[in-house]
């Protein structure tokens, strides 16, 4: 497995990269954000681990720039800023996860072993996911609901995707926080009722027929009655 760490701190960048080269993966740095945009593109990562405050460019612009070129790939973020706007403004740019500095290694390795579990490719993939009048295209990252294409952030694409995957089924809060933001619901966090909001106002509001249900003190259910 390849990974590119783009890290503007060279002390942090090599003992990521020692690290990650003892535990088996090929590992190329970059040290600012222009040079990992450039490394990205004339190489074949099947992860990317960033930080966010670089010289060039940040790692939110970058993350922005590399979902442009490929809309899948997991991207993982670091960030030495604990503030809740920089994490939803690199989740909203495309990022996969992020962790806050300073971190345990152990737990970046088992953050990266779960993303690229997750972005493994399947034996059959579907491009199009349908329900009732909305359509998802994963390949072009558009949605649609009766005709009408929706604008919506990557998170909240992401989120969408989700409850496409399991129509008619009940998702618990717990488990979007932990499968879309990887944070742990008992936080005390609101991330999911927010995003859920998001996704609702454009999703639902705008076309009279409600589709994501809310079941108090569950969680949420994509259906049609």
């Amino acid at each position: 497995m390849n990974i590119l760490i783009v890290e503007d701190e060279t002390k942090t960048a090599n003992a990521l990269k020692k690290g990650l080269e003892d535990s088996g993966y090929t590992v190329d740095v970059a040290y600012d954000g222009l040079d990992g945009l450039a490394q990205f593109s004339g190489g074949k990562y099947q992860l990317i681990v960033s930080d966010i405050i670089m010289p060039g460019i940040t790692g939110i612009e970058l993350c922005k720039r590399i979902r442009a070129i490929h809309p899948s790939i997991p991207i993982l973020l670091l960030t030495a800023i604990d503030s809740k706007d920089n994490v939803v403004t690199g989740l909203d740019a495309g990022a996969d996860d992020y962790l806050t500095k300073p971190f345990d290694f152990r737990e970046l390795l088992a953050r990266i072993r779960r993303l690229l579990k997750r972005s493994a490719p399947h034996t059959e993939f579907i491009d199009i996911l349908h329900f009732a009048d909305i359509e998802v295209n994963l390949k072009l990252k558009q949605v649609t609901r009766a005709g009408t294409t929706v604008t919506l952030t990557a998170q909240e694409f992401k989120l969408l995707e989700y409850f496409m995957r399991k129509p008619n089924t009940v998702i618990s809060r717990t488990d979007l926080a932990r499968d879309i933001w990887n944070i742990d619901f008992e936080t005390g966090t609101n991330i999911v009722e927010v995003y859920i909001n998001y996704l609702r106002n454009k999703v639902d509001k705008p076309f009279g027929k409600k589709l994501i249900h809310n079941l108090h003190g569950i969680g949420y259910i994509l259906k049609e009655n």
